[in-house]
Protein backbone atom coordinates (compact mmCIF):
# COMPACT_ATOMS: atom_id res chain seq x y z
CA UNK A 1 0.00 0.00 0.00
CA UNK A 2 1.18 3.67 -1.28
CA UNK A 3 1.37 5.83 1.88
CA UNK A 4 0.39 9.39 1.42
CA UNK A 5 1.86 11.90 4.18
CA UNK A 6 0.02 14.38 5.83
CA UNK A 7 2.74 17.01 5.90
CA UNK A 8 5.33 17.10 3.40
CA UNK A 9 7.83 20.11 2.19
CA UNK A 10 8.59 20.39 -1.25
CA UNK A 11 12.11 22.60 -1.82
CA UNK A 12 13.52 23.18 -5.33
CA UNK A 13 16.73 24.98 -6.06
CA UNK A 14 16.77 26.36 -9.35
CA UNK A 15 20.27 27.23 -10.03
CA UNK A 16 21.25 23.67 -8.81
CA UNK A 17 18.58 22.04 -10.34
CA UNK A 18 17.57 19.50 -7.19
CA UNK A 19 14.25 19.00 -6.07
CA UNK A 20 13.99 17.89 -2.46
CA UNK A 21 10.63 16.67 -0.93
CA UNK A 22 10.43 15.58 2.72
CA UNK A 23 7.86 13.64 4.39
CA UNK A 24 6.27 14.23 7.67
CA UNK A 25 8.14 15.50 10.87
CA UNK A 26 12.40 14.94 10.42
CA UNK A 27 14.18 12.84 12.68
CA UNK A 28 16.48 13.22 15.27
CA UNK A 29 19.17 11.76 13.20
CA UNK A 30 18.83 10.66 9.46
CA UNK A 31 20.76 9.01 6.64
CA UNK A 32 20.93 9.37 3.19
CA UNK A 33 21.44 6.73 0.20
CA UNK A 34 22.24 7.51 -3.19
CA UNK A 35 19.73 4.74 -5.03
CA UNK A 36 21.08 5.50 -8.28
CA UNK A 37 23.02 8.23 -9.72
CA UNK A 38 21.49 11.47 -8.82
CA UNK A 39 19.11 9.86 -6.69
CA UNK A 40 19.31 10.19 -2.74
CA UNK A 41 16.97 8.74 -0.08
CA UNK A 42 16.90 10.02 3.31
CA UNK A 43 15.94 7.45 5.92
CA UNK A 44 14.81 8.10 9.47
CA UNK A 45 18.10 6.33 10.92
CA UNK A 46 16.08 4.72 14.16
CA UNK A 47 13.30 3.17 11.89
CA UNK A 48 14.58 3.15 8.85
CA UNK A 49 11.70 4.82 7.49
CA UNK A 50 11.59 7.14 4.27
CA UNK A 51 11.86 10.64 5.31
CA UNK A 52 13.02 12.59 2.07
CA UNK A 53 13.58 11.95 -1.66
CA UNK A 54 16.21 14.17 -3.89
CA UNK A 55 16.61 13.90 -7.48
CA UNK A 56 19.74 16.31 -9.14
CA UNK A 57 19.19 17.39 -12.74
CA UNK A 58 15.69 17.77 -11.69
CA UNK A 59 14.47 19.15 -15.17
CA UNK A 60 15.93 16.50 -17.02
CA UNK A 61 14.16 13.46 -15.17
CA UNK A 62 11.09 15.31 -14.35
CA UNK A 63 9.41 11.59 -14.96
CA UNK A 64 11.43 9.76 -12.69
CA UNK A 65 10.03 11.07 -9.64
CA UNK A 66 6.91 9.39 -9.78
CA UNK A 67 8.89 5.84 -10.31
CA UNK A 68 10.86 6.68 -6.95
CA UNK A 69 8.05 7.51 -4.89
CA UNK A 70 6.16 4.34 -6.27
CA UNK A 71 9.59 2.47 -5.03
CA UNK A 72 9.87 3.61 -1.64
CA UNK A 73 6.21 3.65 -1.29
CA UNK A 74 5.32 7.18 -1.18
CA UNK A 75 2.56 9.41 -2.85
CA UNK A 76 2.39 13.41 -3.03
CA UNK A 77 -1.46 14.55 -3.33
CA UNK A 78 -0.18 16.97 -5.91
CA UNK A 79 1.39 17.01 -9.68
CA UNK A 80 5.10 18.35 -9.80
CA UNK A 81 6.41 19.11 -13.45
CA UNK A 82 8.62 21.73 -14.78
CA UNK A 83 7.25 24.53 -17.46
CA UNK A 84 9.21 25.33 -20.25
CA UNK A 85 9.62 29.39 -20.33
Amino acid sequence: MIEEQETYDIYYDESGDFLEITFGVPPKTEYSNEIEPGVFITKDEETNEVKGVGILDFKKRVQLLKEILKRVNKRLPIEISISKE
